[in-house]
């Protein structure tokens, strides 16, 4: 088993286990902040990892399938997982439909917000003369966070992209609802396809281009 590639796949789960509890946070807290206070009942106001953290989904899957990836000798081994969800009370909320959008869009607001701030630390790290190795470490730390505000906005519930259509268009509860129910299995038929797949590889890769220009740096480069 190669060593750096085991040391690399560690730190990107532990980010992983970071940038989950970030983004449920940021749903609690702006859940907290629009009148509805299930979230902080529940223990989830706080940013303790392990609050937000789903035993298998964000444990035992995501670090299973990065030793199967460095074992079989990928260079990007398959990544998947996700947090608890946080559980809000609609009726709570201030101006319904306005704040669900709200709550929705924070946790992808939140991964977005952390990789640019990664971005931010690698030029500081630049300019300072530090290591280049350091900053290629914290890149795929960058990409890994906007793969999880993509990934989220899809419009397919139960995702936050799912959250926010159903608002827009104005599908009835007792119909988002009954999606619900084959939430496990959108899940998989959405890892399964390969169109998919490459949409949110090509879009991850489009944004942290985007983001990356004004610090000056062409992606090819690093």
């Amino acid at each position: 088993m190669n060593t750096g590639a085991l040391v690399d796949g560690l730190l990107l789960f532990l980010a992983f286990v970071a940038f989950v509890a970030l983004h449920e946070f940021a749903h609690a807290w702006t859940a907290e902040r629009c009148g509805d206070d299930t979230p902080r009942l529940q223990g989830r106001l706080t940013l303790n990892p392990m609050a937000h953290a789903d035993l298998f989904g964000t444990i035992i899957l995501p670090l299973a399938l990065i030793l199967i990836g460095v074992a079989a000798g990928h260079q990007s081994p398959l990544f998947f997982g996700w947090g608890k969800p946080v559980q809000v009370n609609l009726n709570n909320f201030r101006v319904r439909r306005r704040d669900d959008i709200l709550v929705s869009a924070a946790g992808p607001a939140m991964n977005l917000v952390l990789a640019i701030l990664l971005l931010c630390v690698m030029k500081v790290v630049e300019l300072a003369g530090g290591d280049m190795h350091l900053v290629n470490t914290l890149l795929p730390l960058a990409r890994l966070s906007l793969l999880l505000c993509i990934f989220n906005l899809l419009p397919v519930p139960p995702l936050d992209g799912g959250h926010i259509m159903r608002n827009l268009v104005g599908i009835s509860d007792e119909t988002y609802m009954m999606l619900g129910r084959f939430s496990f299995m959108i899940f998989l038929l959405l890892m399964q396809s390969p169109a998919v797949s490459q949409f949110i590889s090509s879009m991850t890769e489009g944004a942290l281009a985007i983001l990356a220009r004004p610090f000056g740096w062409h992606l090819v480069s690093l």
